[in-house]
């Protein structure tokens, strides 16, 4: 197999919410706790959980947004976060991009379309000049839109020419990650398709690899080489996607899955949706043990206690459950 191209080791990120007047933390949430993953060259791993659950917060620290509390990330082998010398640092930062959720959020509206592709071409020294105009008019054209729509405003565009745009921004210094955080959710279900077909047909072109955060589980399962799922932090399933949605493992999984809608009144009708039950829990309080215990139907005494680990329960299937062996 392949060697890894990002290895995430028992990555965690913390946030103080409530300090001492002298300053001493009293109140935390663990966004992050304690992530280990390997993503590989040229796939899709998707990535999905409920809202609030850490999926964006850990796109963002894998993009270098945030710093992590404790924990290592390795691209092709560097340390993500080590302090490297100002020009090492940004060239390993250039080969991991991010495809932000709210795309006309994360585009300057006060710049044009052409000067918001001009940035990264700048602070990267990438091109200048005629090179420069060339080097947007193609980007432009690999996303799906003209040159001549280069001199427009954010504002000026549709929901899906503004995602398109983040995606030439994302391309613009030729990276070889590519972190989307929920890139179609904040998109009209006709533009959905387009612009998974848009990442699709880059991915086959360029060689890309994808981190996809997602919470429609079914374009999840369309895109994804592999799926893992994220609870209160953690990670509690991981596997190949028609392995994860054909056997899911964990009691979560289970429940994710049966939420799936089926396109047949027939079989919808007579299928049985697991409902959970239970609170969720606060991040700020989070449970004892299994963080998913108090929601689980299936739960022992030992899940209240014990924190199960990231396990290999079945070839290239990893789930954390006391109760799969």
């Amino acid at each position: 197999m392949n060697q890894p191209i990002l290895s995430v080791d028992r990555l965690s990120k913390t946030f103080v919410v409530r300090r001492t007047i002298f300053g001493r933390p009293t109140a935390v949430v663990k966004a992050v706790d304690t992530v280990t993953f390997d993503l590989f060259p040229g796939e899709t791993l998707g990535l999905v959980g409920e809202t609030g659950c850490g999926k964006s917060t850990l796109a963002r620290t894998l993009a270098g947004l945030y710093q992590p509390t404790t924990g290592t990330a390795h691209f092709k082998g560097q340390d993500l976060h080590a302090a490297y010398n100002k020009h090492d640092s940004m060239r390993l930062k250039r080969q991991i991009q991010m495809i932000f959720q709210d795309p006309y959020a994360s585009l300057n509206p006060r710049m044009t379309i052409n000067n918001i592709l001009e940035e990264p071409l700048d602070i990267h020294r990438l091109a200048s000049g005629s090179e420069k105009a060339a080097r947007i008019a193609s980007l432009l054209q690999q996303v799906g839109l003209t040159p001549e729509q280069g001199s427009r405003f954010p504002h000026e565009c549709s929901g899906g020419q503004r995602q398109r745009v983040g995606i030439a921004r994302a391309l613009a210094v030729n990276p070889e990650l590519i972190i989307c955080d929920e890139p179609i959710s904040a998109l009209d279900v006709s533009i959905q398709a387009q612009i998974i077909n848009l990442l699709e047909q880059l991915q086959a072109d360029l060689g890309l690899t994808y981190l996809f955060i997602a919470h429609d589980l079914s374009m999840v399962r369309h895109i994804s080489t592999r799926v893992a799922v994220m609870y209160l932090g953690s990670l509690v399933e991981l596997a190949p996607t028609e392995e994860l949605y054909s056997h899911p493992l964990h009691p979560y999984t289970q429940a994710l899955l049966s939420a799936i809608p089926i396109p047949d009144p027939t079989l919808e009708s007579q299928r049985k949706r697991i409902l959970l039950t239970g609170d969720i829990p606060s991040p700020l309080d989070p449970p004892t043990g299994c963080k998913f215990h108090n929601r689980c139907r299936y739960a022992l005494e030992i899940c209240k206690k014990n924190s199960p680990d990231l396990t290999a329960t079945a070839p290239d299937h990893y789930t954390a459950c006391h109760l799969v062996k």
